[in-house]
């Protein structure tokens, strides 16, 4: 198993900035953990170094019994499924939407959720940098519409769109 891909690196890369400060990120104004735990697949994402030859990736959120939510990561990388697990905690009670996460300490990183479907059927996830960029469903395809409605809010929101690359899935056989 390989400890470096997916949410692992978004969340420890999102700690480093470049020193300019991009506007600030607003997240969905409120987020029900007991319905966004489950299976998410990755439709869309920057390109990262430590997802390079990752496709069908997946993450898959679960209450732990102290409250935080423990999280694994997976994707198929050279035929082989490979696997990240963490834990995640909310930093904003108010709204549940700004998250912590580590995948081993004393590492962390943020978790931002900026754009939610009404019934948690597709989620969008970044970092206050903005350079991490996660669009998730709860299913492996996302209609065509839906997505280019993500993009287009992305993209007034001031994400580079240009950069997203679609996640091929389907090929996993688990």
């Amino acid at each position: 198993m390989k400890q470096g891909f997916l949410l692992v690196t978004m969340l420890l890369a999102a700690c480093t900035t470049n020193g300019s400060q991009p506007p600030p990120l607003d997240v969905v104004p409120a987020v029900d953990l007991s319905r966004y735990i489950g299976r998410w697949y990755e439709i869309a994402s920057f390109p990262q170094q430590f997802q390079k030859g990752c496709i069908d990736s997946r993450a898959e959120y679960r209450i732990r019994p102290d409250g935080d939510v423990e999280v694994l990561n997976s994707c198929l990388r050279d035929g082989k499924v490979d696997t990240a697990k963490g834990k995640a905690w909310v930093v904003d009670k108010t709204t549940n939407a700004k998250l912590k996460a580590s995948f081993f300490w004393p590492f962390r990183g943020d978790y931002w959720i900026i754009d939610l479907g009404k019934d948690y059927e597709y989620a969008v996830v970044s970092a206050p940098s903005m350079k991490y960029l996660w669009i998730l469903s709860r299913t492996p395809q996302m209609n065509e519409q839906c997505y280019q409605g993500i993009v287009m809010r992305l993209k007034d929101r001031g994400f580079d769109v240009a950069k997203l690359n679609r996640t091929p899935q389907g090929n996993r056989k688990d």
